[in-house]
């Protein structure tokens, strides 16, 4: 039987590229190969040079934060597969052939493959990540080899999990705690109390490394081995879930409307819940207009306690050793996004502008009542993460703000007055937060820029700027303290507080004159 189902499903397969595209020519294959080689040839140089710079030991400070990006970096990778399905199919497949009596597990084989040749790509990072936050002492070749055998194991035996989770609920709980586990070794790595076992790992005998290699494959060649058995018990409907999520995904990138992705995720989490009726507030007309983005916000409290557990992102960032214009970026970004949260209400109005109008409350009034929210949220982030990055400088886990001696400026200073510029940017990153809520779809129709790197398309460049250059007009005091901090930063303080203000203040004031169509 499974014979004669594995050749029902290569029949199918096989009529379906007859009738389909053109199958791959001899120059086809030439053409790709070449571009392969090419790659290798530009890489090649650059590769080489970052692999030798790998020798030698690293800094036990900046090892503890470099061991937590890693396990947060993977347990990002875990969080990922498990939200994509991570099996799936195209859609004509899933509203055919997953229907059909043929085959399950043949039927994505296709599928597994793809994963797991993600899952390898991913753990060779992971496995040169891991490298160049340990060091190699010695024997840098087999030290390397034993990195990224190591990093494959653990991102395939990651894959391997996502899968079995979506075929039985009981796999879920291990998926969980294995997030867990990464999230907690992040913890204790970036608090200091792991440098011992670090150092450990960094100067550990080779065939002590050997050993734990071969243990990772024998793992993750078993968890391999059981998620190709569970294929056949994948519930349909879980499948046609994950297809149908990657069918929007994928028709949200050749459009090129990265905005549609949000309102697929957003409609989808709100259209599987039953909401209970509360009364309105009194509050007045604006306020209460922009009242529902604070209940939207608090009725998804998980997402709020992630975005602000990433407030340690800039400290341990700095304390891995990155560069000033990193941290800085980060703690803007990172504000940014806690901004983003809550202008839902606002993207509703811009999408709709007829309902908006229905409700009575004037433009500018009701940008004024939204504003109130990113403002707090932006704001709140910012203070946080620089007054995690004051706490360090102040103990001396890190220089001031980069991380980097060069600094120069006094370690207490930064906790002196630098947590002021966290409340002081909240008006200009609302604005662009605002500003990005109410763009439109990106433009196809605008001029190609020939550079010598390639064409560009200013559509799409033009839709990624909307917003983001609104907030770094307002930041720009923030930024040239961050980027390069003064001994004394009471001028730019004054000088950001004026900004921010006058770049909210004249988003809100343009809004009179935006054309409600």
């Amino acid at each position: 039987m499974s014979g004669a189902a594995e050749g029902s499903v290569r029949a199918v397969r096989t009529y379906l590229r007859s009738h389909g595209r053109a199958p791959a020519t001899v120059l086809d294959r030439y053409v790709s190969l070449f571009a392969l080689a090419m790659l290798l040839a530009v890489l090649g140089q650059p590769l080489s040079t970052m692999l030798g710079g790998l020798a030698g030991p690293v800094d036990p400070a900046r090892a503890g934060a470099g061991v937590a990006l890693i396990a947060l970096a993977l347990a990002g990778f875990l969080a990922a597969a498990r939200a994509a399905g991570p099996v799936l199919l195209p859609a004509a497949d899933a509203s055919w052939l997953l229907l059909s009596p043929l085959n399950r597990r043949r039927l994505l084989a296709r599928g597994g493959r793809a994963l797991l040749v993600i899952a390898v790509v991913a753990g060779v990072l992971l496995g040169l990540g891991a490298l160049a936050v340990l060091g190699a002492p010695d024997q840098l070749v087999w030290r390397l080899l034993g990195a990224l055998v190591l990093g494959v194991s653990v991102s395939v035996a990651g894959m391997a999990l996502a899968v079995l989770a979506q075929g039985s609920p009981s796999w879920q709980v291990w998926v969980t705690a294995a997030t867990v586990a990464l999230l907690v070794l992040a913890v204790v790595a970036v608090s200091g109390q792991a440098r011992t076992v670090l150092a450990a790992a960094a100067s550990v005998p080779l065939p002590s490394l050997a050993a734990a290699a071969s243990g990772a494959v024998v793992v993750s060649g078993l968890l391999v081995r059981q998620a190709w058995a569970s294929l056949s018990r994948i519930p349909t409907r879980t499948l046609l879930g994950s297809s149908t999520r990657a069918g929007h995904v994928a028709t949200a990138a050749v459009s090129l409307d990265p905005g549609a992705l949000t309102w697929i995720a957003e409609d989808n989490h709100w259209r599987a819940r039953t909401l209970t009726s509360r009364r309105w507030p009194s509050l007045p007309a604006p306020l209460a207009l922009a009242w529902q983005d604070w209940r939207r916000l608090a009725r998804r409290p998980g997402r709020l306690a992630g975005v602000f557990g990433a407030v340690a992102l800039p400290a341990v960032l700095a304390q891995a050793g990155a560069a000033p214009a990193v941290v800085g970026v980060m703690v803007l970004a990172g504000a940014m996004v806690a901004a983003a949260m809550g202008v839902s209400g606002t993207r509703r109005d811009g999408d709709n502008p007829a309902l908006a109008r229905l409700i009575g409350v004037g433009r500018r009034p009701a940008l004024a009542a939204r504003a109130l929210l990113p403002v707090v949220l932006s704001g709140t982030w910012a203070t946080l993460a620089l007054a995690g990055l004051g706490a360090l400088a102040a103990f001396g886990a890190v220089a001031p703000i980069s991380g980097m001696p060069s600094a120069g400026v006094p370690a207490g200073a930064l906790g002196a007055g630098w947590w002021l510029f966290g409340l002081l940017v909240a008006p200009a990153l609302a604005a662009g937060a605002l500003r990005m809520a109410e763009r439109s779809p990106v433009d196809h129709s605008m001029p190609v820029i020939d550079t010598p790197g390639g064409s560009i398309p200013t559509g799409p460049v033009i839709w990624a700027a909307t917003g983001v250059d609104l907030a770094v007009l307002g930041c720009l005091p923030a930024l040239a303290a961050l980027l390069s901090p003064p001994s004394a930063v009471g001028g730019l303080l004054m000088a950001q507080a004026v900004s921010g203000v006058l770049v909210l203040a004249g988003y809100v004031w343009r809004g009179r004159r935006k054309r409600a169509t």
